[in-house]
């Protein structure tokens, strides 16, 4: 079934708070296997100019897809043949230990490609006192829509 088009360029409320925490981004960096120490060591992001440990550059996707976009049942999305296509993050400054951040996603193409729907998002990541961080840019294919 075709994805509900009313949903182009949508934007959904913004996310309950996501507090950042030193634990979670040594945990996802431990995941990607990244062992730079400003991930880890206050004292190495400190020195390389930092107020505090820094999350590596993929991290927000832990917070960019959860939000309520793509649950939305009236879209039509079949999670169970959802597929990742492409993801890139535009940084103002690195996500750090400390932040709290909420994700306002917006739909802003749905589009069919033979018997497959790809949906693209852009999701504005910013503190809770609204500083820009990065925006996410993500592409999710349904196959056999």
């Amino acid at each position: 079934m075709a994805l509900n088009r009313d949903f182009i360029g949508r934007t959904f409320p913004p996310t309950e708070p996501y507090e950042v925490s030193r634990v979670k981004i040594r945990e996802f960096a431990d995941a990607i296997g990244d062992p730079s120490p400003v991930y880890r060591d206050r004292e190495a992001a400190k020195a390389a100019g930092y107020p505090d440990v820094i999350a590596p550059p993929t991290f927000p996707i832990v917070v960019a897809l959860a939000g309520p976009a793509l649950i939305d049942p009236d879209l039509g999305l079949n999670y169970a043949m959802v597929v990742h296509g492409e993801q890139r993050f535009v940084y103002e400054r690195p996500v750090r230990a400390g932040d709290e951040i909420v994700c306002t996603t917006t739909i802003t193409q749905i589009k069919a490609i033979g018997s497959h729907e790809k949906i693209e998002l852009r999701t504005e990541i910013t503190t809770t006192a609204g500083e820009l961080v990065c925006t996410a840019h993500n592409t999710i294919v349904e196959r056999g829509a």
